[in-house]
């Protein structure tokens, strides 16, 4: 007898052939191939009178086949067939290229439906190779029908045919792994109507009913699942850290913290006092002061005498927060170290001794074996308190005394696994996970998983608006002349570039952005200093650029989006983005932070010629708002999640029909049932949701320890 976990090749009107095609889908068994929902879906219900045919709409119409058809060849050894169908309005041409067979299927008094695009061909209208089938005998028109994501070597039809069998194979099969008492109090439909509607939908009311049901439920399970491994970290012990006032620390501030700051460090400390480990997000918005949370945290962990870890995405990055937390740490006399890669030995060895007057690493990829042992030992012995990094954090031979927490910076550019493997150095330390990509708080809730979120929503005082404006090629030698009134005045531009390349090419960034800046610097703006920056340069020659940026030896930095993250240039007031329909709103905001950080007026430039009108609509709310929070919510919509993911989490099942874009209601009304669910039986160990937590270990199966 067949299950769900039952290979497609063994369902009837399958076999091997057509498994080995489903397969490239990622469709092996029974379960897969039901769940394999459409991508979108034709409406073939609606026949309409020939007469109001309009060119161009896919429709179905109801007609009398008014002649045999007449076929014959065609340049290239084709054939062509064609005939008119008629009805009470009045007639439609059908052209059918390659497909003689036809001939035996339609004759003269047939009466049919037909279903096909609608073309104008001299003034009469025509439809080529329509679906056709005799009326009262359909299969294909007159219902809905799904259309599915295809790859080669599979068609629709296949697709239909396999969907089909696999639901009259799995009809007694499927659990309904919702409890009762959630179904019916969120008015959800059962889940053999839901599988057969998603796939086959009796009416577009059925469809809407199913679709609701199968996004609650998978977003319901999410939500479970996450609740269970929050419950798990609740059963072990985190680093432990006594309770004491965070004023001495405040006090030692140049400046007064927000009020947002204040509750995401109270938030922190009250997790790292609690005898559990700590597993936050801090989200904020560009220049919302996440760094200083962080600084608060790991004074916090130290002065409870443990080490800290802060990982950075780049060289670049880590370096400002060495330089944006010394002064804080050096008052307090513990020790500071950044580990990087491709720095001199010189440069080492200087800031070993003296750089910041207390003990310091700087461990990179190149330097002698024996002065990268007294380093790592220097980090297993305690001795050096904070550890800033890249990637480097990461090797096995890095090992600490007592490491207690662990700070990962833009977390969209790790992914939970490398934040894992930075927590693996220690036995369950605190972490705190920060990111500059502001969304809403039940989204943040799924995409990065177990972790409990905090929001820093304002921005501190004096912080400077940055005037945005979208504009179009004309608008180029205004745009220029502006760029030079501003190098004048002695302020720096930065100028960012689309990676393009052709559709089946991997973009030449070193090309692209390196030509650019040369036109620039040769026909625009000869009398300017120009430089460029991209990702391809190594990592020394990417630090001496904004090295020389920051110091003002440039006036235009052409770069990649390599600027996006963690460059602070206060003297750089206007952000100017090439070709800015290439990129999300989410994006462009983070390219705009890069500006309006000094005391000058800012301004960010958005060249596009697109006329496309989502385009021009999402520009638009760049130039009305720096609020980055609405700017997420409106990505959201325009876009969906796409980047907000990254690296797909750790141990995260993916999601099949939730679209987060226009699901967020649903996934509010599914987080609560969920939370209520679990509050009343926290390990869903009753009778009743026993299917339940079975389903839930089957979706996190990709880390199988996970619910254990």
């Amino acid at each position: 007898m067949a299950d769900l976990g039952t290979n497609v090749r063994y369902i009837k009107g399958i076999g091997e052939v057509r498994a080995n095609a489903l397969e490239k889908l990622g469709i092996v068994t029974l379960g897969d191939l039901i769940s394999y929902f459409p991508r979108g879906y034709e409406d073939r219900t609606q026949v309409r009178p020939i007469r109001e045919l309009t060119a161009g709409e896919s429709v179905c119409v109801r007609g009398m086949v008014a002649a045999d058809l007449t076929a014959y060849r065609i340049s290239g050894g084709r054939t062509i067939a064609k005939t008119r169908v008629v009805d009470d309005s009045g007639s439609l041409d059908l052209v059918f290229f390659n497909m003689e067979h036809r001939r035996d299927a339609l004759h003269q008094g047939d009466v049919c439906v037909f279903f096909g695009k609608v073309e104008d061909n001299l003034r009469r209208k025509q439809m080529i190779n329509p679906l056709f089938e005799p009326e009262g005998r359909q299969q294909v028109t007159g219902r809905i029908m799904p259309i599915y994501p295809l790859t080669a070597g599979v068609t629709q039809g296949l697709m239909v045919r396999a969907a089909r069998q696999g639901l009259d194979a799995c009809r007694e099969l499927l659990p309904d792994v919702l409890p009762d008492e959630v179904r019916q109090a969120h008015k959800l439909c059962y889940v053999n109507y839901a599988y057969e509607n998603i796939h086959f939908p009796a009416s577009p009311e059925a469809l809407e009913v199913a679709r609701r049901r199968l996004v609650f439920e998978e977003l319901f399970l999410l939500t479970c699942g996450l609740q269970l491994l929050r419950q798990r970290r609740r059963d072990v012990a985190g680093p432990a850290c006594r309770r004491m006032s965070m004023e001495p620390f405040y006090r030692r501030l140049p400046f007064a913290l927000t009020g947002a700051q204040r509750r995401a460090i109270a938030d922190a400390v009250g997790d790292m006092v609690s005898g559990k480990p700590m597993n936050r997000l801090c989200q904020g918005d560009v220049g919302s002061g996440k760094t200083m949370v962080a600084a608060a945290c790991i004074w916090f962990a130290v002065e409870n005498g443990w080490q800290t870890a802060l990982m950075a995405p780049t060289e670049i990055l880590a370096r400002q927060h060495v330089e944006t937390m010394k002064p804080f740490f050096e008052k307090n006399g513990f020790g500071c170290g950044l580990l990087v890669s491709g720095m001199p030995a010189g440069e080492r060895r200087e800031a070993l001794l003296a750089r910041f007057s207390i003990r310091c690493a700087l461990l990179t990829g190149s330097i002698r074996a024996k002065e990268r042992r007294e380093i790592l030992a220097g980090l297993a012995d305690g001795s050096i308190d904070l550890c800033i990094g890249t990637h480097a954090l990461l090797t096995e031979d890095v090992q600490y005394r007592r490491l207690g927490l662990v700070v990962t910076d833009e977390q969209h550019r790790f992914g939970v696994n490398q934040r894992a493997a930075l927590s693996q150095k220690a036995e369950d330390p605190h972490m705190l996970v920060l990111s500059a990509t502001p969304i809403p708080r039940t989204l943040a809730l799924v995409i990065y998983g177990d972790l409990d979120v905090s929001v820093i929503d304002e921005l501190p005082p004096g912080r400077q608006k940055v005037d945005t404006f979208a504009l179009g090629e004309s608008y180029r030698p205004r745009v220029q002349a502006f760029i030079r009134k501003l190098a004048a005045a002695g302020q720096q531009i930065f100028i960012v570039c689309p990676l393009v390349g052709e559709a089946d090419q991997i973009p030449d960034e070193r090309k692209a952005v390196t030509a650019y800046a040369k036109q620039l610097q040769e026909q625009v703006f000869p009398d300017l200093r120009v430089a460029v920056l991209h990702g391809k340069m190594k990592p020394r020659e990417k630090e001496k650029v904004m090295a020389a940026f920051a110091a003002g030896e440039s006036d235009i930095l052409v770069s990649t989006t390599v600027v996006e993250v963690g460059v602070d240039v206060p003297n750089a007031t206007c952000m100017v983005v090439e070709n800015a329909d290439r990129f999300g709103l989410s994006q462009l905001h983070q390219l705009r932070g890069r500006v309006g950080r000094g005391k000058a007026k800012s301004y960010c430039i958005l060249l596009s010629d697109s006329q496309n009108e989502e385009t021009r609509a999402r520009l638009k709310v760049m130039t009305q708002t720096n609020d980055g929070f609405r700017i997420s919510q409106e990505d959201l919509r325009l876009r969906g999640p796409g980047d907000f993911f990254g690296q797909r989490q750790h141990g995260l099942p993916a999601m099949k029909i939730a679209d987060l874009s226009c699901d967020m209601r649903l996934l509010d009304e599914a987080q609560t049932a969920a939370r209520q669910l679990m509050a009343q039986d926290p390990e869903l160990t009753e009778p009743t949701h026993r299917p339940l937590r079975r389903r839930i270990r089957q979706l996190f199966d990709t880390n199988a320890d996970m619910l254990n």
